[in-house]
């Protein structure tokens, strides 16, 4: 998580702080109160940026490299018992009956 800035209100930045080192469980109520007393206030341009970094903290990290080998045997159960070449053989029977 990134460190909040020094704009970051104090109770907000403790709250970050204490989450980020799981600290503190918030509840419901701790979160509207949190959002009524230090968010809602700030102006629209401030509470967007904390959207975005709150966003940001959330995404999962886009610059990650995926492997292709990630898919290995995903959906294998949907072949078993299904023999390779008879499959191929009913598809080019398929494309030589087509209207």
């Amino acid at each position: 998580m990134r460190s909040p800035s020094s704009k970051t209100p104090d109770a907000l930045r403790r709250v970050m702080l204490e989450s980020a080192r799981g600290e503190q469980s918030m509840s419901a109520i701790d979160v509207e109160k949190l959002y009524i007393e230090q968010i809602k206030p700030l102006p629209a341009v401030e509470r967007l940026r904390l959207l975005v970094v709150i966003a940001r903290d959330l995404a999962p990290d886009a610059n990650k490299t995926r492997s292709i080998m990630e898919l290995e045997g995903l959906g294998a159960e949907m072949w078993q018992g299904v023999d390779a070449q008879d499959y191929v053989n009913e598809l080019r029977k398929e494309w030589d009956h087509r209207p």
